[in-house]
């Protein structure tokens, strides 16, 4: 590939240079352009000419095109990290050096700082950038146009057989209902996590080179905080939706903050405490507490990387903040229709049989399209539109929320690319973390300890959001997913891992829709009396004969 591009470049440079020479030796000679005498050139020549430069150039364009986008994002990281080292001085590279090294690894008071682990610039998110482009704004009409064909088939369907031409959203007020407990149980969990860390964080860093007793004096403290996590975020928020049976929508929206605000308290600490050891190790006299509005700032921030000041733009949008909001809500109501239009028949219609190979196989198959719809329209509205309209209004100026996870050859890089906010902070904060701790032999490790985290939190949301325990997505995405990780790694850059790993990102979305729908529709059908505990932690769908 490379020597014909090389060929291919040599041939247009020669022709564009000496268009009457021959290109080589075992090739037929070009006939020169004729001149005539009156020193004009024959169109006919120069036509053919002109075709034969653009045929070439059409050769040479592909390459070109991979190599640029091979090569650019290489580029740019590199250039980014060389302007961080410089702005620190020179002093950054060495500095990480030194922190990086096999041997002193786990020596404790060399843990990286701050300005070594996310670096924030500003730029674009991805689909901003291609949405320049008519052919990938394509796509988006696309799906617009899929969406008015929902509404369309809805009014046809309820003409047809009602014939009235009604919307109705019941399914949206039911799985919205209840929003007021939402609103006062958000703003309990924003209050508390905006006082008690920062008020524990203050007391401590201001007392702590004061303290007879440092070690004992900061387990005080960091027990003081883990009880604010565990008891007041973790139970807190959890005993609402089960106390007040809050329907999934409603509870998804609690589960998301609670988990959100406890990874933002955790980087607050996180990042802070090593300032302090530090300041006090060089008996600095003051303190390195960031101030409220910082945090303040932070808590709103569309990043879970704690840092005092990020990069801002000059001016807010408000027009472009109100479009993101906009298809916020049209996603809202795309899923709405897809529900309606493609599950619920599903399901519904389904014939009344036991729990079979044959029924599922037919509903894992049956929901993959809607699977895969959700897929995109849940990354479109939290990961591009939400996150870009928050930053928007907070001028904050780093959008790299997620990267080209479309173009992934391994699952490694669709799990660093799909949503960068929380791979960042499962990457400094429980991978490197772990590293530092353990060192690096226990690199296996420190990987299973991440996947573990994350498959045990996306089973939490989803089990309290659904309001029963049905481990599918744990076993895809601690098993599968993992395997998938080792074995389908980076090594691989064949077009043929990619259409592998759309495939098997296919098919996972058609299992966790199918078995989640099948367990919730089981649950309607066949309610228990008096469930225990043990209810709610066994499949319904295996045994209830009137699932659907």
């Amino acid at each position: 590939m490379v020597g014909k591009e090389i060929s291919l470049r040599n041939r247009l440079s020669k022709s564009s240079e000496n268009p009457g020479e021959e290109e080589d030796e075992g090739s037929p000679a070009k006939e020169p352009l004729e001149t005539p005498s009156d020193g004009r050139v024959d169109i006919k020549q120069l036509m053919a000419k002109k075709r034969q430069l653009t045929v070439e150039a059409e050769e040479l364009k592909p390459f070109f095109m991979k190599e640029v986008g091979t090569h650019f994002d290489d580029f740019v990281t590199n250039l980014i990290e060389k302007s961080a080292s410089l702005d620190n001085g020179g002093c950054a590279l060495t500095t990480f050096s030194v922190l990086e090294g096999e041997k002193n690894h786990r020596a404790k008071d060399l843990r990286a700082p701050p300005e070594h682990g996310k670096i924030f610039v500003i730029r674009q998110s991805l689909l901003d950038e291609l949405f320049e482009v008519d052919h990938i704004r394509t796509i988006y009409h696309m799906f617009i146009a899929l969406l008015i064909i929902f509404i369309l088939s809805t009014l046809v369907v309820d003409y047809i057989d009602e014939g009235r031409l009604v919307l109705e959203f019941s399914m949206i007020s039911y799985a919205f209902g209840k929003f007021y407990i939402v609103i006062w149980t958000w703003w309990a969990m924003f209050l508390s996590t905006l006082v008690f860390p920062y008020f524990l964080f203050q007391q401590w860093a201001r007392s702590y080179s004061k303290s007879s007793y440092p070690a004992m004096y900061s387990f005080f403290y960091c027990l003081l905080f883990m009880v604010f996590q565990i008891g007041v975020l973790g139970f807190g928020p959890a005993y609402a939706i089960l106390a007040y049976t809050l329907p999934p929508a409603s509870r998804s929206i609690i589960i998301l903050e609670q988990i959100r605000l406890i990874m933002k308290a955790h980087s607050f600490v996180r990042e802070n405490v090593p300032r302090v050891l530090n300041s006090a190790k060089e008996k600095s006299r003051t303190v390195p507490v960031p101030t409220v509005n910082q945090y303040l700032y932070f808590l709103f921030a569309p990043t879970l990387i704690y840092r005092d000041s990020y990069p801002r733009t000059p001016t807010v949008r408000w027009g472009y903040v109100a479009m993101q909001f906009a298809q916020v809500f049209g996603c809202l109501f795309y899923v709405y229709y897809i529900f309606e239009r493609l599950c619920i028949p599903l399901f519904r219609n389904i014939k009344q049989e036991p729990f079979s190979a044959r029924v599922l196989v037919l509903c894992v198959f049956n929901s993959i399209l809607p699977g895969v719809l959700i897929l995109f329209l849940v990354f479109f509205a939290l990961l591009h539109c939400w996150l870009n309209a928050f930053a928007e209004m907070l001028r904050f100026g780093d959008r790299m929320f997620y990267k080209d996870w479309w173009n992934s050859t391994s699952y490694s890089n669709y799990y660093r690319t799909w949503n960068v906010v929380v791979h960042d902070w499962l990457y400094y904060y429980a991978y490197k973390d772990f590293l530092w701790f353990f060192t690096k032999r226990f690199r296996p490790a420190a990987m299973l300890a991440v996947f573990a985290v994350s498959a045990v939190v996306h089973e939490y949301a989803l089990a309290l959001s659904l309001s029963f325990f049905y481990p599918v997505l744990f076993v895809l995405f601690m098993f599968f997913g993992m395997a998938f990780n080792f074995i389908v790694n980076d090594s691989r850059k064949r077009p043929i891992w990619n259409v592998m790993m759309w495939t098997s990102l296919f098919a996972g979305n058609g299992v966790i829709l199918c078995f989640y729908s099948q367990e919730w529709y089981a649950r309607q059908h066949c309610p228990l009396k008096n469930p225990t505990f043990l209810d709610y932690i066994r499949p319904r769908s295996w045994t209830c004969r009137y699932v659907f």
